[in-house]
């Protein structure tokens, strides 16, 4: 069955319309009216006096990354590189290291996060078995005038952690679980 095309007639443009005048003042109008509408009733205005006035963050913020430690004080990771494996940004960097038991898992001798090209998605947060990284530090992004000083090192986001509360091996505690 072969294809029929459709012309379509538009309709001829005048040079008032094709140089768009009548939509720029169209919305020249909307701001003026709006400008005057604040200016005189202050009605409807959510500007905050940002210094003095900070917005509180919402319960779901994902600020600055931060590591969580163990009952004893060792960092929760595990350097399985869940998280720097699903990084879309590929910003988490870890070196794993092995303890001098072979019982004991393996902890992370290097663990740098670069918060200049982190894209705040909070997959490695979703990612992570062991809950040893999270994003709920409530803390902004700080600017940054250097490049170097953009990466957190494992000192430094442990620093902005606090103890995990997630139960050392699971639920059961005392069944055949491993010790995330």
């Amino acid at each position: 069955m072969p294809a029929t095309v459709v012309t379509v007639n538009r309709p001829e443009r005048t040079l008032w319309v094709r140089a768009y005048l009548p939509e720029i003042a169209r919305g020249l109008s909307i701001t003026t009216k709006q400008f005057f509408k604040n200016l005189f009733t202050k009605k409807d205005v959510v500007t905050i006096q940002y210094p003095d006035v900070k917005r509180e963050y919402p319960a779901r913020y994902r600020g600055l990354h931060r590591l969580t430690w163990r009952d004893d004080g060792q960092v929760r990771c595990v350097a399985c590189m869940c998280c720097s494996t699903i990084c879309p940004a590929n910003c988490i960097h870890i070196e794993a290291a092995e303890h001098e038991d072979p019982s004991i898992e393996k902890y992370p001798a290097s663990f740098v996060i670069d918060e200049l090209r982190c894209i705040v998605c909070g997959l490695c947060v979703e990612a992570c078995p062991c809950d040893a990284i999270r994003m709920d530090s409530g803390i902004h992004a700080h600017p940054y005038y250097e490049r170097d000083k953009a990466f957190l090192d494992k000192d430094a986001l442990l620093a902005l952690g606090t103890a995990s509360t997630a139960v050392q091996g699971g639920a059961n505690k005392g069944a055949a679980g491993g010790h995330h």
